[in-house]
Parts: structure tokens; sequence; C-alpha cells
């Protein structure tokens, strides 16, 4: 995916109620909205390099959208990190149709967000003649704790999520009905080695998950490449549910 048009450098000055965020643009400070529900743990640290987007549509409140924001966990090594949430489903379908996620390939026809459990919406429903579907459900990481472990995993989520939850049950009934179901972790960020569950900040996902893998749901994870001019899949990470 790239950027339609090219992103402004800023400076983070804050980010607050979940979805503003001010910051330093060229020494004007101006308000950016931020498509990030979550904590953002370690991406949201003032200061912090940033990129936005900025639209031209004039029946939006604000203008500019964070994209991108520069992680200082390592000062030798900072790396930049997508914190909008939006872009996943959109990364993640490109990549199907173009045979990048092997377990995902082939399949005949590919639809977004169809409902589907109780007032549910699949992120990707894959479909073939000759197999069953598969629904797939899309979950943006960008959570990397240098302090925990051996600081090299890419974990989810960064905070309490109860929808997420929610998710899991529906996808372990679709292959209780003889379905695929399909977890894809994007990683919107390259400085991982692998994929865990942050067991510590929720541990009723941690549970889920592992009872709708035992039940026959799926999981892959991938990890992207960023650049303040796109963001592409790079590489499958391994999953370790310790």
């Amino acid at each position: 995916m790239r950027f339609p048009t090219p992103l402004l450098q800023g400076r983070l000055v804050r980010r607050y109620k979940r979805f503003l965020a001010d910051v330093d643009l060229d020494g004007a400070l101006i308000t950016a909205h931020v498509p990030n529900s979550g904590s953002m743990i370690g991406v949201d640290t003032p200061g912090s390099a940033v990129w936005l987007s900025r639209s031209d549509n004039p029946k939006r409140k604000l203008a500019h959208t964070l994209e991108l924001v520069e992680a200082l966990d390592d000062p030798e090594a900072p790396c930049l990190v997508g914190v909008n949430t939006s872009h996943p489903n959109g990364l993640v379908a490109a990549a199907i149709a173009a045979g990048t996620i092997p377990e995902l390939a082939g399949y005949a026809r590919l639809r977004r967000e169809v409902k589907y459990g109780r007032n549910s919406r699949i992120d990707i429903l894959l479909e073939d003649e000759a197999r069953p579907p598969a629904y797939v459900e899309v979950k943006n990481v960008h959570l990397r704790r240098p302090a925990q472990g051996d600081g090299r995993a890419a974990e989810f989520p960064d905070c309490v999520t109860a929808r997420g939850a929610k998710h899991l049950v529906e996808m372990a009934e679709m292959v209780r009905q003889g379905a695929r179901a399909v977890m894809v972790y994007l990683v919107q960020r390259a400085d991982c080695a692998y994929f865990r569950v942050a067991a510590d900040i929720d541990p009723a996902y941690a549970a889920g998950l592992r009872l709708a893998l035992e039940s026959g749901v799926e999981a892959v994870c991938w990890s992207c490449r960023i650049t303040p001019q796109a963001i592409e899949l790079e590489r499958p990470l391994p999953i370790h549910m310790d």
C-alpha cells in the first residue's frame, strides 16, 4: 500500500482522548485524528517523530491523520510503526489477492465486511466451490515491549479487548459449522522476531485464543516493512503460545 500523497513529518506533543493528538508541524501546533482505539503503549511518547496524512475533504473536522510514529524503544535503532488501524484489512486483502500469504491463497472470491455470527462482520470472507469458506479476522499489532521477556516479541492486544474475545468465540463457531477460520495478526513494524499474546494485559483474550486454537481456529502473523512512502507485508513471524 502506497500513501496516495506525501506524508508530513512532525513531532508528537501529546495523544489524548484516544482519537486526538497534538502535533508540532513546522512550528505550528495542529490537532490530528488518531485512528487507533488502543492504548498505543510505546508509540505515544511526546517528542517522537510522527508522519501525518492530510485530507482536503471539507467535511472532515480534522484534516490530518496520524499514520506513523518513530518508536524510541531502542534509541540506537529507531523503528517506524504504523498506528492507523484502518489499513490492515486492506493490506491483508491485497496480500491474499497477490498470493503472498500461502495459507490463504487460491480462493476464487474475496469479500470484505460480510455479516456473520451474532451481529458481527468478518473482515474478509474467502470463497471457492472446491473447498469450505474461510473466515479471516485481521488484528492490527504495534506493541513491542523491550523490557518484557527478551524484548523481541510483537504483542496483542495493548489493552483489554472484549470485542476481540467475542470474535474468537464466533470464529470457533464457524469451525464447528464446517468452515475455516483464520486469525491474521498484522504487525505494523519490522523489528520483532515473533508474536505472542500479551496475557498480562488481557488474560481473557489470551485464554480465548488458546481455546479457539484448540477448537480448530488457525492463526498466522506477518510483519510489515514501513517507510514514509508505503506499508507492505514483509515476512511471516512465528507465533509463540507461552
